[in-house]
């Protein structure tokens, strides 16, 4: 696993051991950012379910102004934080150790506009989806925002969350890529 584009392109980041996450691939990565991107002129992301953290760091490599990262999991967030430190991401970014359903209720509360989210929930638990909504309800994405949606090939997401209509769906072997604008 590396930063795929921008400005840490090529450094490598450190993989999770074992099954509790699914990992982007490299390839994976560098085809959301094709499609959403590739590049960003600011903005502040949001990379729930981080695990390692590599969407929200290729987020902030390739010009996103911030980004906030959320994982429950002890191994998988020590891990985030390394990538973050390795990066040089400590200024721009905020991790948070817990549930992603409490991070979005705090981040209800917050005087925050989200730019780019990053939703990629372990595969069986299709209730993550719905935080979106939560997120809409508050307020808290900006007009302009793409929802990038990570799921499985049985999952099937609604044809819009709110305002924000699926534009693209991409297959990658069992993974699809869902984008919302």
């Amino acid at each position: 696993m590396r930063v795929v584009a921008g400005e840490r392109k090529g450094m490598p980041l450190k993989a999770i051991t074992g099954t509790t996450t699914r990992p982007t691939t490299d390839k994976v990565k560098e085809s959301i950012f094709n499609m959403i991107g590739p590049y960003f002129d600011g903005g502040t992301a949001l990379d729930l379910f981080a695990g390692s953290g590599g969407l929200g760091i290729e987020a902030l490599s390739r010009g996103v102004q911030r980004a906030i990262f959320v994982e429950k999991d002890g191994r998988a967030y020590q891990t985030l934080q390394e990538n973050i430190k390795k990066c040089r991401y400590e200024d721009v970014a905020e991790t948070f150790k817990t549930d992603a359903t409490r991070a979005v209720k705090g981040l209800v509360k917050r005087d925050i506009q989200i730019d780019y989210i990053f939703l990629d929930p372990p595969y069986r638990k299709i209730e993550y989806y719905d935080l979106i909504l939560n997120l809409i309800d508050g307020g808290k994405l900006s007009e302009n925002a793409v929802i990038v949606c990570e799921h499985a090939a049985e999952v099937s997401l609604p044809s819009n969350y709110g305002p924000y209509t699926l534009t693209r769906q991409e297959s990658y072997g069992g993974t699809i890529i869902s984008i919302y604008r």
